[in-house]
C-alpha cells in the first residue's frame, strides 16, 4: 500500500480539526518516532514557517528527518522552538531517545515520552516511519497519549549505577559456575560439603588449588570453624582426579571471579557518593529498631550503613516493611525514587508494576485475568521478595501460604508482591510509622472475616449460622 503524500495528509488534519467529537487540545505540538540512526520529526503544517524548506522534497509537510549525532539533535530543538512547538511526544523504548529527551528539556520544550503500545493499536494504518511520526503528533495533539513514568534527574543516575551493578552481580555469578563445573570436572565434591563455595572455607580452598595445593588433608585444614562439615569429610570430597584442563578452567574463573568482585565494590562505593548528595529527607529523626531477621548477614547491604542512608533519601525506614531488606529497598528506590506522588492511589502503583489482574472480558464474561506480561525491575524484585515470604512468620507469610493453597506459588508470589507494593506506597505517600502485623492476628482477622462471609451467604439461602457449642464429656461411672 503506498503511503500518501502531504497533500492527504493535510487533508486528514483539517477534516479531524473541523470534527464535532474531537477536541484539539494542543495545537502547538510535535511527534517524534526515535531510531538509533536518525529521528522523524512531524510538527503541524501551519506552523512550519513560510519561508523554510524542507531538504527532502518528498517528505510531506512538517515532517523532517534529523541524524542522531549531538549536532543534529541541537538542530532539531531550534527547529522545533522556529516553528512554535510547546510540547513534544517522544516514542522510544530503549536508550535512543535519552538524549534527545534531556536536550529537548534543556531548551525548555514539554516532552512526554510515549510507550510504543499506546500508538500501535489502529488497525488499518499504514506502517512506516514517516506516517508514524505523523501519527503520534496527532494522537498528542488531541491528548490521546499518556506519559510515562520517569523519575528524578538525580534518581536516574544513581539508577544507572545501580543497574550496573546488579549487571555485575550477574557476570559474578556466571564464573562461580564455571568453577563449580571445573571442579565437577575433576570429581572434587566441594559443593556437596560446604554450601556455598564463594564463602570463607570455599573460595580459601580453591585458592589453595590453584596455588598449586593437592593434598586434601592440608586443604581441609582451611576449614572455618563455623563449617558443619567435617575435615574428614572434607578431605574426603577433595579427592580430585587434578585435570590440568579442568585446573586452568578453574584459575580464569577464579580471577574472573575476583575482578568483578572489585568492580562491585567500586560500583558500590560511587553508589554510596551518590548517595550522599541527597538531602536528608528524615528531618533529623532517628533511625527506627531493625527488624530481626533470619540468617545471616551476607548479601544484606551494598556497603556498611546503607539502611541509615537509604533512611535519609526516602525520609522512612522501608526495610520494615515484610520481606523487603537494605538490597530490594535500594532496588526500589532507585528504580522508583522516593517521589510516588504521579501514582494517584496505590491501584494505579500495582498496576503499573504490571502486579494487577489485568481483566479482558467481553459480553460480562471475564476471558483473562493475567497479569500484564513486562520487565519492570521494581516489580521483579517485589517477586523477589514475595518469595522470601514463603517459610516467613508474619502476616504476608500466611497470606502467602493460604494464596499457595488455593490458587498455587506462581499466584501467590504475584499476589504477595502486589500486597509489599501497596505498603511501600503508602509509606513513602503517607509517611506514617509502619506497623508490623503478626501471623497470629492476620489468621485472627481472617477468621473473623470468613464467619463473616458464611453467615451472610447462610442468611441469602434462607439459613442462620450457628456456632457449634461442644457439649461437656459425661464423667466415667465408678
Amino acid at each position: 500500500m503506498t503511503p500518501r503524500k502531504g497533500k492527504g495528509f493535510a487533508k486528514d488534519v483539517a477534516a479531524a480539526r473541523q470534527h464535532a467529537g474531537m477536541e484539539l487540545l494542543r495545537p502547538h505540538a510535535a511527534g517524534i518516532d526515535v531510531h538509533s540512526r536518525q529521528h522523524y520529526v512531524a510538527v503541524p503544517a501551519a506552523d512550519v514557517p513560510a519561508a523554510w524548506i524542507n531538504p527532502d522534497p518528498n517528505l510531506p509537510a512538517g515532517v523532517r528527518i534529523f541524524g542522531t549525532n549531538t549536532g543534529d539533535l541541537e538542530a532539531l530543538a531550534a527547529w522545533l522552538i522556529d516553528c512554535g512547538v510547546k510540547t513534544v511526544a517522544l516514542e522510544s523504548t530503549g536508550v535512543y531517545g535519552e538524549v534527545l529527551l534531556v536536550i529537548l528539556e534543556q531548551h525548555g520544550l514539554e516532552v512526554v515520552l510515549v510507550n510504543p503500545q499506546q500508538t500501535a493499536t489502529a488497525p488499518g494504518r499504514p506502517k512506516s516511519d514517516v506516517l508514524d511520526c505523523q501519527w503520534i503528533q496527532r494522537l498528542h495533539s488531541y491528548g490521546l497519549l499518556r506519559a510515562s513514568f520517569r523519575p528524578s534527574a538525580e534518581i536516574r543516575e544513581l539508577r544507572n549505577y545501580q543497574r550496573h551493578r546488579e549487571m555485575l552481580t550477574r557476570y559474578a555469578a556466571s564464573h562461580i559456575h564455571h568453577m563449580q563445573k571445573a571442579l565437577e570436572q575433576m570429581n572434587v565434591k566441594l559443593t556437596e560439603v560446604v554450601s556455598e563455595i564463594t564463602g570463607q572455607t570455599g573460595m580459601n580452598i580453591i585458592k589453595a588449588i590453584v596455588r598449586g595445593q593437592r593434598d586434601a588433608y592440608k586443604l581441609a585444614k582451611y576449614r572455618h570453624a563455623r563449617c558443619k562439615a567435617s575435615e574428614a569429610e572434607i578431605a574426603s570430597a577433595l579427592l580430585g582426579t587434578w585435570s590440568e584442563a579442568a585446573l586452568f578452567d578453574l584459575e580464569q574463573a577464579l580471577k574472573a571471579y575476583e575482578f568483578y568482585q572489585r568492580q562491585l565494590q567500586e560500583c558500590g562505593e560511587r553508589i554510596k557518593t551518590c548517595l550522599q548528595q541527597f538531602a536528608d529527607r528524615s528531618e533529623g529523626k532517628p533511625l527506627p529498631k531493625p527488624v530481626r531477621r533470619l540468617g545471616g548477614k551476607k548479601n544484606r547491604g551494598v556497603f556498611d550503613n546503607a539502611r541509615q542512608m537509604l533512611y535519609q533519601l526516602a525520609g522512612v525506614d522501608v526495610t520494615l516493611i515484610e520481606g523487603i531488606d537494605e538490597t530490594t529497598a535500594l532496588v526500589l528506590l532507585c528504580e522508583l525514587g522516593y517521589d510516588l506522588s504521579k501514582f494517584p492511589t496505590e491501584r494505579h502503583f500495582t498496576s503499573w508494576l504490571g502486579l494487577s489482574p489485568n481483566h479482558r472480558g467481553s459480553a460480562g464474561k471475564i476471558k483473562s485475568r493475567r497479569v500484564r506480561p513486562g520487565a519492570n525491575r521494581a516489580a521483579r524484585a517485589l517477586r523477589v521478595a514475595a518469595q522470601g515470604c514463603h517459610h516467613a512468620k508474619h502476616a504476608l507469610g500466611a497470606f502467602y501460604r493460604r494464596i499457595a493453597a488455593r490458587c498455587g506459588g506462581p499466584k501467590a508470589v504475584v499476589a504477595t508482591a502486589r500486597k509489599i507494593a501497596e505498603r511501600f506506597w503508602r509509606l513513602l505517600t503517607k509517611g506514617t510509622a509502619y506497623v508490623r502485623q503478626g501471623m497470629d492476628e492476620y489468621e485472627k482477622n481472617y477468621h473473623v472475616k470468613l464467619t463473616r462471609r458464611l453467615a451472610q451467604r447462610a442468611g441469602e439461602l434462607g439459613y442462620k449460622l450457628v456456632p457449634l457449642t461442644l457439649e461437656p464429656e459425661p464423667e466415667p461411672q465408678p
